[in-house]
């Protein structure tokens, strides 16, 4: 401890004089050594294990002298049990420098070495590293690989034993095991995912992953074995193929008959209703299901199949299509045991939200309204412990760590402990014995998107552009037009006497609109702004520099346009703009995309926003692609009963914000358009809506 203070001193004051006694170089410091990158060790469990002959390093100090040279000693007993040892000195380098030597290749492998240092300043020699306080270091050099892992797992055998093993949702464990006795550690990665790195418990010993899979089709994964040196081992392969995720074990779409007693049940036992459930209800749009049933929140409000639905002391999975009629009392979707678990809607001090309660423990997340359709789904994960809560699709509230145990209770829709029976519409109850996968849960609670018009604005009669399919025109204002394209008839070119026609936006034709009078519009109100929606449109403006705002879109309310897009030059973007309020003077949520027009010769730009009542967010899509600052939150959409306009916005109590310029391929859907068949909009195409 003494050389080691005075090197310090002699450190931090350079050119000070040590005292007398203080000649000699300073022992080197354990903490300072290193063994290829490790520090220095000694023993069985301690000491460095290496895959090539190390590099050795060590900083030596000299209290009064400003250079040193490092002698290294190594030695270790060879194959033919002598000791070998051998000495080495470095160049001389200023005090306080790393100091390193590379050892040689012919080190004997699989023996220890070992291995100390001390400083010489040319006069005298410090003690070596390892006297006194100090300690030899140690090392083994490994030059051999560890043996390839072998994989099994009871859950996903490889499809020489069987070809298709079920399935998504449902967990695998798949054991690795080298019989090599120094591995310490797996790498492992299934195609897709996940990817990791595990140790054993012991050296040597075997491990096992879950594995979740999350989509149907083959699968491998690739293993090896890493040993204590870092040595790895060749790749081990295992190969299986998944299965698409089994049907759930109770399933009622609770489509049946009116005046029905009881719902027929597409898998698991029949649910006998009380009489406060009527069947023939309204069903969400979109869903493929046909009709639901209609809870009166009364104590015969209820439907069962008098016997559990799904073991709770496992993975499970219930969820349901809802739409309360009220949001101002807890309810129940779903429930079954007391302690089991209970799927519903918790009106909240802070306001109303989707519940998940599973053993005590509750999960909560999305905004309830009265009215509106949702689809809320529970998840109980056994493998990890954790209960999830999906709304509409999506991962919502904090994941809860819960306990269930299993319970005999009756599966009750509609009813559960310690909260009222459910008020409103319920349809397509289904409870799982597995994980339903994001995917999954995505599929379960998509609504397909209706095209509701689609004007190409190819042509015009009797003052209206028809709609591709026979529906709602759209009605030319004054100072409208339909501009034809060139019919190729003639060539410029060729003929002096053939007019100079320009092409069309999109197709054979577009509107003109003047940017004064003109405009067109449905004869009612096209788009149910209070539920999702999307619409697309084709836009060029014929002024590159626009002096005011101009509107391509909009559809009004009593008071104001429940949206509107529009270009607006002081900001040079295009603009949605909602409203949040159908009032005069409301507060707007706006989102935009920066653009400059290219004039009359350009090829316009592809506009189309979304507005999806599910997560209430709005998006703005300029040529197929949004971003954060188009995007935004829009709590609750309200309904506008005027028509769709083209080329104008309400401005006060009148019309203005015209559109100078030429639009194109207008298409309105009910639904969100997925952001793939918002980049096919503009076409001319249908997108899919797949």
């Amino acid at each position: 401890m003494v050389a080691g203070i005075a090197a310090a001193t002699v450190l931090s004051a350079p050119g000070t004089a040590a005292a007398a006694e203080n000649t000699s170089p300073a022992r080197p410091l354990v903490k300072d050594l290193l063994t290829g990158g490790k520090a220095c060790a000694a023993g069985e469990e301690a000491r460095s294990y290496v895959s090539a002959p190390p590099r050795l390093s060590a900083v030596l100090y000299d209290p009064d002298r400003t250079q040193v040279s490092g002698e290294f000693e190594v030695w270790w007993t060879d194959a033919e049990g002598a000791e070998q040892r051998r000495t080495y000195t470095t160049t001389a380098k200023l005090s306080g420098t790393t100091f390193t030597l590379q050892l040689p290749s012919d080190i004997t492998p699989t023996t220890v070495v070992s291995w100390r240092v001390r400083a010489n300043d040319g006069t005298a020699a410090s003690p070596w590293s390892s006297e006194g306080e100090g300690s030899v270091c140690e090392f083994v050099y490994d030059d051999v690989n560890p043996e390839k892992a072998t994989i099994a797992s009871p859950e996903y055998p490889q499809p020489e034993d069987v070809f298709w093993v079920d399935g998504v949702g449902v967990y695998g464990h798949f054991t690795m095991d080298s019989p090599s006795d120094d591995v310490v550690a797996y790498t492992y990665g299934f195609i897709g995912g996940p990817y990791g790195t595990v140790r054993p418990e012991q050296r040597g010993g075997a491990v096992t992953v879950p594995f979740l899979p999350l989509a149907s089709g083959p699968q491998t994964l690739t293993v090896r074995a890493i040993d204590r040196a870092g040595r790895s081992s060749g790749q081990s392969l295992y190969y299986f193929n998944v299965k698409s995720g089994h049907a759930p074990v109770s399933h009622w779409k609770l489509a049946d008959a009116v005046g029905a007693t009881s719902a027929d049940a597409e898998s698991g036992t029949d649910a006998r209703a009380g009489s406060g459930v009527t069947f023939g209800g309204a069903a969400p749009a979109g869903t493929g299901l046909t009709t639901t049933a209609h809870l009166d929140g009364g104590d015969q409000a209820f439907l069962t199949p008098d016997a559990p639905a799904v073991d709770t002391g496992g993975t499970f999975a219930v969820g349901a299509w809802v739409r309360p009629e009220r949001t101002d009392r807890d309810m129940a979707v779903a429930s079954q045991g007391s302690d089991g678990a209970t799927l519903g809607l918790r009106a909240g001090d802070d306001g109303p939200v989707w519940s998940f309660t599973v053993a005590g423990q509750e999960i909560s997340g999305g905004a309830p309204e009265s009215g509106e359709w949702a689809h809320v789904l529970g998840l109980y994960d056994a493998e990890t412990g954790l209960a999830q809560l999906y709304v509409n699709g999506y991962e919502t509230g904090t994941r809860t760590q819960a306990a269930p145990a299993g319970t005999t209770g009756a599966f009750r829709i509609g009813q559960g402990t310690g909260v009222s029976a459910w008020q409103g519409d319920i349809g397509d109850v289904r409870a799982y014995d597995r994980v339903v996968v994001p995917a999954e849960a995505t599929e379960l609670a998509r609504r397909k998107p209706q095209l509701l018009g689609h004007w190409s604005l190819e042509t015009a009669s009797d003052g209206a552009s028809p709609e591709q399919s026979g529906g709602v025109p759209l009605r030319l204002g004054a100072g409208a037009v339909i501009h034809r394209g060139p019919d190729n008839s003639c060539l410029p070119e060729i003929d002096p006497d053939c007019p100079v026609v320009p092409y069309a936006l999109v197709g054979d034709g577009h509107l003109q609109l003047d940017g004064e009078t003109a405009y067109a519009a449905t004869d009612a109100a096209l788009l149910d702004t209070a539920d999702s929606f999307t619409i697309g449109v084709v836009v060029r403006l014929t002024d590159p520099e626009p002096a005011h705002p101009m509107t391509v879109l909009s559809q009004a309310g009593e008071h104001t346009d429940a949206f509107k897009v529009r270009y607006e030059p002081s900001t040079y973007s295009w603009q949605l703009v909602m409203p949040e309020k159908d009032e005069a003077g409301a507060a707007e949520t706006v989102v935009a995309q920066i653009a400059s027009p290219a004039g009359a010769d350009g090829y316009g730009s592809r506009l189309a926003i979304v507005y999806d009542d599910a997560t209430d967010r709005i998006k703005l899509y300029l040529d197929g692609w949004t971003n954060a600052t188009a995007t935004a939150t829009l709590p609750n959409g309200w309904h506008s009963s005027g028509p769709l306009q083209v080329g104008r916005a309400h401005i006060g109590d009148g019309w203005g914000e015209y559109l100078h310029g030429d639009v194109d391929e207008v298409h309105a859907f009910s639904g969100v358009l997925s952001d793939s068949s918002i980049r096919q909009l503009g076409g001319g195409a249908e997108p899919c809506l797949c």
